[in-house]
């Protein structure tokens, strides 16, 4: 029985950690609002090394998804400190994922045309 209980908090520790990661990466897609402000300002830290302008988009959208997870992870963080927990359970994988959800609206609604001006 125990192990079947750790067999499905396992599993729904993989899938939450899954759904965070695509969705800050979704969050640095091309069409979320943030991108046109973040690849100006890295444009002239990565043009002296990298000359593509193609490696500069992505790098760009990496950039920025590799930024929602860390930012998002710090209430996830605070509350597994609080509660002393030496080990990430759902819950905290949990706030981790709906903060990332509430970072990510703003590309979520650029995915779904809202912020296009035309």
């Amino acid at each position: 029985m125990d192990d079947l209980h750790h067999r499905e908090q396992t599993m729904q520790r993989d899938v939450l950690l899954v759904a965070t990661t695509a969705l800050s990466l979704l969050n640095g897609m091309h069409f979320s609002p943030l991108f046109d402000p973040v690849f100006f300002l890295l444009r002239p830290f990565v043009a002296p090394i990298l000359a593509s302008p193609l490696v500069l988009f992505y790098l760009t959208s990496l950039f920025i998804g590799v930024m929602t997870l860390a930012i998002s992870g710090i209430p996830a963080a605070l509350y597994e400190r609080m509660r002393g927990l030496r080990e990430s359970t759902p819950l905290s994988l949990g706030v981790w994922f709906v903060t990332t959800f509430v970072l990510s609206l703003p590309g979520l609604l650029g995915a779904t045309g809202y912020f296009n001006i035309e």
